[in-house]
């Protein structure tokens, strides 16, 4: 597939490419088309169609393949790189070969990456803002914090501006996989109360929202935590959203009993607990959240 290299200048709207471009990508996509031009990477040529019908020119290209991204580089203004990073090891490749890529020509003035709170592992359920240093407790969350490094020297380096929103659990109703009724339907149980760990949330609109408010007022080499402003543990959550569902809430077991039951992922996520400080999103950012609150984006 050829697209055409044109210089910003000549271009009536700027040019965003969307790295990544899943379920948040396409959210973020219906909030600027019309506005900017849009251009996805995708590594899978099925998806073409669906892209196009979104408003976005599709990039065929594989992060794991360096030479496929040659052409992205001089295409765009600004990136939103949302894909994950791959399934193994401590560092994340996709992105050193992103960013050499888009060194090649440069042009880029602006970089905003979805990364992880899973970068701080466990915090005792501390309340804390972005200052506070990373100690990732998994691979999965090493990836991330090797991805932020590269992204922030890349910003340094060639002068673009870079945002990186440390994003907790994302939900929506009309999101695959994105409300709990499917976790409680399967009758997964939670911690029971003296062990439950505090978590973080994030409706997918307001995720999306959040992209776009940092790709137009994100500070360079700035860290933001894209959360809502819910206090909640993991228990209490599924118990709410249970509630609002009007089925049964789910069954609280011991961590000990947990380790046995429950998946080694899952059992992950339960072995951190956090509260995030939202304020460099809702005063930098200057986002106003739709939903500030669990229980208003269930509702949704």
């Amino acid at each position: 597939m050829t697209l055409a290299c044109d210089s910003p200048a000549r271009r009536k709207h700027p040019t965003l490419l969307i790295v990544g471009c899943g379920d948040v990508g396409l959210r973020v996509a219906r909030l600027l088309r019309g506005r900017w031009r849009l251009i996805a990477i995708t590594s899978s040529p099925t998806r073409c169609a669906e892209l196009r019908a979104a408003g976005i020119v599709p990039l065929v290209a594989n992060l794991d393949d360096p030479a496929t991204l040659q052409r992205a580089a001089g295409l765009a203004d600004a990136v939103l790189h949302l894909a994950p990073p791959p399934p193994q090891g401590s560092t994340d490749p996709r992105t050193a070969n992103l960013l050499r890529a888009l060194a090649r020509r440069g042009g880029v003035q602006r970089i905003v990456y979805g990364s992880t709170t899973g970068v701080y592992g466990d915090c005792g359920g501390a309340r804390f803002d972005e200052t506070r240093a990373v100690a990732p407790a998994t691979d999965r969350a090493r990836r991330r914090v090797d991805a932020e490094a590269r992204l922030r020297w890349h910003g340094r380096a060639s002068g673009a501006r870079v945002s990186i929103l440390r994003i907790p659990g994302i939900y929506a109703g009309d999101r695959p996989g994105g409300h709990p009724r499917e976790r409680l339907a399967r009758g997964t149980a939670v911690l029971a109360a003296e062990d439950d760990v505090f978590t973080n949330h994030i409706h997918a609109d307001d995720l999306a929202r959040a992209c776009v408010a940092a790709l137009h007022r994100g500070l360079p080499q700035r860290i933001v935590h894209a959360s809502d402003d819910t206090d909640l543990k993991m228990g209490d959550y599924f118990d709410l959203a249970a509630d609002l569902c009007g089925v049964p809430r789910p069954p609280r077991i011991t961590r000990e009993q947990a380790t046995v039951q429950l998946s080694p992922m899952l059992l992950s996520f339960m072995s951190e607990s956090r509260r995030l400080d939202n304020t460099r999103l809702k005063r930098e950012l200057r986002l106003r959240l739709r939903y500030p609150t669990v229980d208003s984006g269930l509702l949704a």
